[in-house]
């Protein structure tokens, strides 16, 4: 799940740079936090109108249009943008659409995605030759421990292709994470939004060829009620445009380390909403599951900043 006066001389924003965060910062981490996470019910009520590639093009149109004419093309190569685009927007939600459209519940959802910190990881060693260390084989391991109790407790609601599909969209992430990394320090916003042309004409294909044609997009975006067309503005700009212009902003504002591990509350919001909204059941293995996930990601972040904090050489 990146891109203001002087007081004393000093910008404003080198005084928020301190070991904690604001309150009004905070409150906007968990808004920020319980949007993507609770979008994830927003996606499954959506799903019930719109088919899955269809409902993918109509977010990314919304989060285009009208806003690239009023953002400059940030100043980065088209393939950059091409990359990321794809990756996002065909491969990261189209499948994951695909995947909650009947083949996994969307509180799994939330919490099997955040894979894509694993796939992030094995993409730096590979292009920048960074070294996986031994806590973070360990983060891997144990994580892949939840990922094996969902596969062996597949059912009507949860499929192996279900699991196997948001896997591949963590992996789509993963790559997105990269090629943006690529894209230097620029403004995040304007970059997801002329990305998000990229991403628009493979799903409209895939929505052609297998969703019915001309006649079936056409019936479905005639039928579908208010709701559903709320759902589609709410992906392109409570979930795009509102989560990324402002996790950009706090980033701007604080280290990395401060604000970055505030995503792990996602799978929370997304189990929790799933489970009061939607009646998803929470069976004593589901919590397993996303405890040995979590730990796996929380010790792939903190490791580092305890073993420093506690005055013991990393592993």
């Amino acid at each position: 799940m990146q891109n203001c006066s002087r007081v004393n001389s000093a910008p404003i924003q080198n005084l928020y740079r301190t070991d904690r965060l604001p309150v009004s910062h905070l409150l906007l981490a968990l808004a920020i936090v319980a949007v993507w996470g609770t979008n994830f019910v927003v996606i499954k009520v959506s799903l019930e109108a719109f088919p899955p590639f269809l409902f993918a093009a109509l977010r990314y149109i919304f989060a285009l249009l009208p806003l690239v004419f009023f953002f400059a093309k940030p100043k980065v190569p088209w393939w950059n943008l091409c990359v990321y685009g794809v990756a996002v927007g065909v491969c990261q939600f189209g499948v994951m659409y695909f995947a909650i459209d009947g083949r996994i519940s969307p509180g799994l959802a939330s919490l099997v995605i955040q894979t894509q910190v694993f796939f992030t990881i094995g993409f730096a060693m590979f292009f920048a030759n960074e070294r996986l260390k031994l806590y973070q084989a360990m983060a891997v391991a144990i994580a892949l421990i939840g990922l094996l109790i969902i596969a062996l407790h597949t059912d009507s609601t949860t499929t192996f292709l279900g699991l196997a599909l948001v896997v591949f969209s963590g992996l789509s992430w993963g790559v997105a994470n990269t090629v943006s990394r690529r894209a230097g320090s620029i403004n995040m916003l304007s970059y997801v939004v002329w990305a998000s042309a990229f991403a628009i004409p493979p799903l409209l294909l895939i929505s052609f060829v297998f969703e019915g044609g001309w006649g079936g997009m056409s019936l479905a975006i005639a039928s579908a009620p208010i709701g559903a067309w709320l759902g589609v503005l709410w992906q392109a700009w409570g979930n795009t445009l509102f989560g990324y212009a402002a996790w950009a902003w706090l980033l701007s504002k604080h280290s990395a380390a401060l604000v970055a591990p505030a995503p792990l509350l996602v799978p929370i919001f997304g189990i929790g909403a799933s489970a009061y909204f939607l009646s998803e059941p929470l069976p004593t293995w589901k919590l397993y599951a996303a405890g040995f996930v979590m730990i796996g990601l929380v010790i792939n972040l903190f490791w580092p900043t305890l073993v420093a904090k506690f005055g013991r050489n990393a592993v």
